[in-house]
């Protein structure tokens, strides 16, 4: 049977792609380390980035990994329910390892950075709002946006999300915003007394106890120059 070009033509076609990928750039690959860390911040192999695609990114190591190393690495990442997906940088061995593994090897950033449409643009997704109270072990987490929570948030409890956190109740447990890298996000609260907070994956723990100026205020808390920062919100304004 033979085909004509304009029926070949609409078997299939190649368009430019607008999917990010989340990236995980490990300081080290000492695997007891990664472990600990990763636990952490994610707990079990139940948590809010489980299922999640990753390349893994080795500009921030000291030195180039091992082949043994990345195959390593990606087995420990597996174990916290993440797909390791692909990878970048490396010498040829490294990359040879990683394709052994199954794992694409990138030549640059094309999969993980949005190609911009000249025609439009995707509309934000809405903000997961929550109007029951946070219980101690929950966890609440907004995909892709804000969270907005209209209660209080317990004690070991945990509110996540990949943009802003706004929570119009005293803030008691874990609040976690820019979950996927976004360094702009903030965290706003009425009544401030968090366990710990967390921008774009620098945490800071608040065991110790807040100026008078802060606790059980009217707050923020966002990044400056990599550093967590918590101020006081005036009401007046």
């Amino acid at each position: 049977m033979t085909h004509s070009a304009s029926d070949l033509d609409s078997i299939f076609e190649f368009k430019s792609s607008s999917i990010k990928l989340l990236s995980f750039v490990p300081a080290t690959l000492d695997p007891s380390r990664l472990e600990a860390a990763l636990f952490e911040k994610l707990g079990g192999r139940e948590h809010f980035l489980a299922g999640e695609q990753l390349i893994i990114d080795f500009s921030s190591l000291p030195e180039l990994p091992s082949a043994l190393e990345v195959g390593t690495l990606v087995r420990l990442l597996q174990q916290f329910s993440l797909l390791p997906i692909a990878v970048h940088g490396g010498n040829s061995d490294q990359k040879l390892a990683a394709a052994s593994a199954g794992l694409v090897v990138l030549q640059d950033d094309s999969l993980s950075t949005p190609i911009p449409s000249a025609n439009k643009s995707a509309p934000p997704p809405p903000a997961l709002i929550i109007t029951r109270p946070v219980r101690t072990g929950q966890q609440v987490y907004a995909k892709g946006g804000d969270l907005i929570v209209l209660a209080l948030v317990s004690a070991g409890a945990e509110v996540i999300a990949d943009g802003n956190i706004h929570v119009y109740a005293p803030l008691r447990g874990r609040a976690l915003a820019g979950a996927k890298g976004d360094n702009q996000a903030r965290i706003f609260t009425t009544c401030m007394e968090a366990e710990l907070v967390s921008i774009a994956g620098i945490y800071r723990s608040l065991q110790e106890d807040l100026p008078d100026s802060i606790r059980t205020k009217p707050a923020q808390i966002y990044l400056d120059q990599e550093k967590i920062v918590i101020e006081a919100l005036n009401e007046t304004n």
